[in-house]
C-alpha cells in the first residue's frame, strides 16, 4: 500500500496541512508575517523562487493593502483575514509548473465561469501585465 493511500493524502499534502496548523497557531504581526513569507520564498528552488519573488513584488506594488502571509506553507496575500492570492511552487507538490492562484475572496467573477488558477513557468513583460491586472482585480 502506498504512503498516500493509507491516509488518502500524499506526503506533500500532509506536510502542507502541518504547515497550515502552525500558521493558525501563530499570531504574528504583519511585519513578522511578511518576514515568514519572505523566508518561505527564499527556501524555494531557484526557478520557483524567482517567480515567487516577482509575484511578491507585483502584489506589494499593485495591491499593497493585501496582507502577506504564508498559507499551507506557500506565499499568499490576504484580504479580510483570508488568502485571496497565492503562489504555489512547482516543487511543492512535484508539479510540472508553478501556480498563481486565487481563492473565492478574489473579485475575479466573470459570468458563470472563470479561471482561478494559472500555470506559471516564467514572467515575461506580457505575463507581468496579466498578473498585475489579475492581482488588481482580485484585490478589489
Amino acid at each position: 500500500m502506498s504512503d498516500s493511500t493509507k491516509s488518502g493524502f500524499s506526503k506533500e499534502e500532509r506536510a502542507a496541512m502541518k504547515e497550515r496548523a502552525k500558521e493558525l497557531k501563530a499570531n504574528a504581526t504583519k511585519e513578522q508575517a511578511e518576514k515568514d513569507l519572505l523566508e518561505k520564498i527564499a527556501e524555494l528552488p531557484d526557478g520557483d523562487r524567482v517567480l515567487a519573488e516577482k509575484v511578491h513584488a507585483i502584489v506589494k506594488e499593485h495591491a499593497p493593502h493585501l496582507d502577506p502571509k504564508t498559507w499551507y506553507g506557500m506565499p499568499a496575500y490576504n484580504k479580510d483575514g483570508k488568502a485571496v492570492v497565492f503562489f504555489q511552487g512547482a516543487d511543492k507538490f512535484k508539479a510540472r509548473y508553478s501556480t498563481l492562484g486565487f481563492n473565492d475572496g478574489a473579485a475575479l467573477d466573470d459570468g458563470a465561469m472563470w479561471p482561478t488558477a494559472y500555470a506559471l513557468t516564467e514572467i515575461t513583460p506580457a505575463v507581468e501585465k496579466q498578473i498585475i491586472a489579475l492581482v488588481k482585480k482580485a484585490a478589489g
